[in-house]
């Protein structure tokens, strides 16, 4: 498969790619800066100079043409301001949505937040972040044309992972390793009868290939 990632080099992007291009897979990651690209070239993927923030639909579209998936794991960052939060979290997202509908690629995965929410309240920048989350959530929701899926990861940390998690639709707050949010990624690009689900991922007790499977049979 052919599998292009926005936001290639973040920390859950670059282990995905690794993942996916390790068995085998075509792997392109979207990236803003080419000094990034060496650390995609380290793991076997593909870096696509293009920036989400200024991009027309036009010019993502032609970096998504032949792929079969699409996975949204950019995000503003941390220390970035609420406006960027805007432009990344929920503006680049509904870009690359609408990127995968105009070149048919159905299997779309959004890599949100738990707590996201459009309407959420308050003045922070993490409101905001959980609003321009929210929004794009319900942007994707809105496009017949694509096979969604949306995860929402409890805390991220480093740990190592684990390979066992919570995946359902409400799991409450909790934390999960990157790792661990990269290896159900995988497994989410592999089953689409996940599509039109918004599950929130944390650590738990169930093996992640029986977790995905066990909520697509639901």
């Amino acid at each position: 498969m052919r599998i292009v990632i926005a936001g290639g080099h973040g920390q859950i992007a670059l282990r995905l790619e690794q993942l996916l291009a390790a068995r085998g897979d075509e792997v392109a990651g979207i990236i803003r800066r080419p000094e990034q690209g060496d650390d995609l070239r380290a793991v076997d993927a593909e870096p696509v100079l293009c920036d989400l923030e200024s991009a027309t639909v036009e010019e993502v579209a032609a970096h998504l043409q032949g792929a079969d998936a699409a996975v949204f794991a950019a995000g503003a960052g941390p220390g970035s301001g609420a406006a960027r939060k805007d432009t990344v979290d929920r503006g680049a997202a509904a870009l690359f949505a609408d990127a995968a509908v105009r070149t048919n690629v159905r299997r779309f995965i959004i890599v949100s937040s738990m707590g996201a929410d459009p309407n959420h309240q308050g003045d922070e920048v993490f409101d905001v972040y959980l609003r321009a989350k929210g929004a794009a959530d319900a942007y994707v929701r809105s496009l017949n044309a694509l096979d969604w899926t949306i995860l929402r990861p409890g805390s991220l940390t480093n740990d190592p992972g684990t390979g066992l998690v919570r995946l359902e639709a409400s799991t409450g707050r909790g934390q999960i390793p990157r790792d661990d949010v990269a290896t159900v990624l995988v497994e989410l690009v592999d089953t689409p009868a996940t599509a039109g689900l918004t599950l929130e991922l944390i650590s738990g007790s169930a093996p992640v290939s029986v977790a995905v499977k066990s909520i697509a049979g639901n």
